[in-house]
Order: structure tokens, then sequence, then C-alpha cells
């Protein structure tokens, strides 16, 4: 069973195609992740999921509903993070707690201050008055509070420091080992998501490649040899990715090393100590994506 579907998705904003029969699904039970550099529509994406925004045409269907006209019981079992961590600023913990309970048959308020207290603020200190990064734990209690079945998570990393990462990584994690729990996420910070993930989807130019974690990392590569000159290589059907630091060239690509260097040896390069290179889901992603 397929907690997100997509079919056929087309949109449009100011007259240019953000999507074009875009179709893809995100398993009950994984953790997918969305890639995209800038301005590819991830957001716009999460929006048309959550029935904020109409599609030019196709079909989302979220929870086995259609995406614009879902039920109030459906939507008690999402938890979304939408692009930064928003709270009422002008409430307490005590009052956030006591607001958001209401509005969910299956509040744990026992989930809401496990997290919150961890950061050792009485219950009547206001959400203005916190740090970006208290006020995700906050937001983060919130969502988590609500026991959803479907987490959609857009880009929830925004602004915070390397703890508050963590810390929201190791409460994915455990909301992700229970039964049928599952996370469609954003982030610009895609060494997070390397330690979160186990299926992606790279989103570019209103195209889409959808793969294993596991898979992608083993048949995309990094290949790396000095060059004395400066050059620049276009990505064609083999070179997927180019970067050159001062000497250091390094190449991304799904071929073979062997392919890889005959490759080379047809556009007249000569590579100096070229060998295979050890890859992050980082590098993989600029070599894939491009830097701009």
């Amino acid at each position: 069973m397929n907690a997100i579907e997509v079919h056929n998705l087309c949109h449009r904003y100011n007259g240019r195609t953000i999507y074009q029969d875009l179709n893809f699904s995100v398993r009950q039970g994984s953790i997918c992740g969305l890639l995209g550099k800038n301005g590819q529509g991830k957001t716009t994406l999460v929006n048309i999921l959550m029935g904020f925004l109409g599609p030019a045409d196709g079909r989302c269907l979220v929870l086995g509903e259609n995406s614009h006209d879902l039920s109030p019981a459906v939507r008690s079992r999402i938890g979304l993070l939408h692009e930064g961590h928003l709270a009422y600023e002008f409430m307490t913990i005590a009052q956030t707690e006591q607001f958001f309970s209401g509005c969910y048959p299956d509040w744990n308020a026992d989930i809401f201050y496990g997290l919150v207290e961890k950061m050792k603020l009485p219950r009547s200190h206001k959400v203005g008055n916190m740090s970006c990064g208290q006020r995700s734990q906050v937001v983060l209690g919130v969502i988590m509070a609500q026991n959803p079945d479907l987490l959609i998570l857009d880009d929830y990393s925004m602004g915070l420091d390397a703890g508050y990462r963590r810390l929201f990584l190791d409460v994915l994690h455990e909301f992700a080992s229970q039964d049928g729990k599952t996370i469609f996420v954003t982030s610009h910070i895609v060494q997070d998501l390397e330690q979160l993930v186990d299926t992606m989807i790279f989103l570019d130019k209103g195209e889409i490649l959808q793969t294993g974690l596991e898979e992608f990392m083993g048949s995309f590569h990094k290949y790396v040899f000095h060059d004395d000159n400066r050059f620049s290589l276009e990505p064609d059907e083999v070179i997927k990715g180019f970067e050159q630091r001062g000497r250091q060239v390094a190449l991304y690509s799904f071929a073979g090393e062997e392919q890889i260097q005959g490759h080379l040896a047809a556009l007249g390069i000569r590579p100096h100590n070229f060998h295979p290179a050890a890859m992050t889901l980082e590098d993989a992603f600029i070599g894939l994506m491009g830097k701009y």
C-alpha cells in the first residue's frame, strides 16, 4: 500500500511549467527524501499534496484520498512541518499543549512534554522568547504528540544548529521504527537525509528520478584525476557532473571505470592518477543535479 501516489501531475506558475506528467509513489512504512535545487518546486509539491494548491492536471492520493478532498479523519493522520518552525509566539509551553490537544483525537501529552522539557524551561515560558532551535523543539513536540501515520516535513532543518538537527534525526528514527509510519521529507542539509531516508526522489526541471538510497549510492560513481589545464565538460550520456578545483578534477557518472576512461580518451583528455573516490550523498547530489 502507498501512503502517497502522484499520477500525471501538471502544474504551472506565472506561465511557467513546474511539472508535466509527474508520477511517483511513496510506500507506506518508508522514509522518502525529496531532493532538488532551489526553485524546482519541492514546497509547491508539498502544498499540492496537502490540498493547499490545485494542480493544472493530474491526481494526488494521500492515505488513499484525493489530496484536494481530504476528510478530517485523514487530515488528523498527517503531521505537517511546513518550511520553518512556525508556532504561536504569544502562547506559553503549557498553552501550546492545551490548544493543540483539542485538535487531535490521538494526542499524547507525555510525548509533547517528553520532548519539550529536554530544554529545561518552565511550562510558563513563552514561545516568543525562545531561540529558533527551541521553537523547533516545541513544533516537533506538537507534531509527534499527534501520533500521525504520515509525517510531511518541508525543510525541517532550516535555522537549526547541529545539535538540534541531530535531535530531529533521533526522534524521526524512533518514529519510523513504529509499524506503518511513513515520512516524506525535504531538506537542504543533504548529509542529514543520508542518515535517514531509504528511498529518494530527485526533482530537476520537472523531471524525476526515484531510487533507493543503497541502490543509488551503489550505481552512481565519483572519479577523480589531476590535470594541469583548466577545462569544462558539459553533461552528456556518460558524464553527469563535473567539478574542477585547482588541478583536481571530479567526474560523476553511472558508467564503469573503463567506460569513463574510454570516453575521456575520445574527448582528447588524458587524465593523470585516475581513480574512483569515496562519495557522500551531498557529493552525489551535486554530481547529478549540478551546483546552479
